[in-house]
């Protein structure tokens, strides 16, 4: 049963920091690319992120260039999003997801087959 569980969402200040959990279970994370999106209430889902399975690629949304960094570590089965300098606009329900492939990773949703179900983060003063 494959599952994905996003942690590390919280009220944060802005300006402040914080780091997300994606841990996954049933597969190894060796040939999987993964993908970080955020919803904002009241709009789409979009991409913020993505590290390809073979850790040479990645990718940023233009919003989240030079503050947001993603990393995995295949070992723990788990990949991390660090959120540096926050703003409001960074407010939204953060979901990790998973595809089997290689090359370049997604940085739309049907590029992915497995979801969490999301972690919650508030930039609020």
């Amino acid at each position: 049963h494959v599952q994905l569980v996003e942690s590390g969402g919280g009220l944060v200040q802005p300006g402040g920091s914080l780091r997300l959990s994606c841990t996954i279970s049933a597969f190894s994370l060796d040939y999987y690319h993964i993908g970080w999106f955020r919803q904002a209430p009241g709009k789409e889902r979009v991409a913020v992120s993505c590290i390809s399975s073979s850790d040479a690629v990645t990718y940023y949304a233009d919003s989240v260039k030079g503050r947001f960094t993603i990393s995995r570590d295949n070992a723990m089965n788990t990949v991390y999003l660090q959120m540096n300098g926050v703003t409001p606009d960074d407010t939204g329900i953060y979901y990790c997801a998973a595809e089997q492939s290689y090359g370049y990773c997604a940085n739309y949703l049907p590029g992915y087959d497995f979801w969490g179900r999301g972690t919650q983060v508030t930039v609020s003063s």
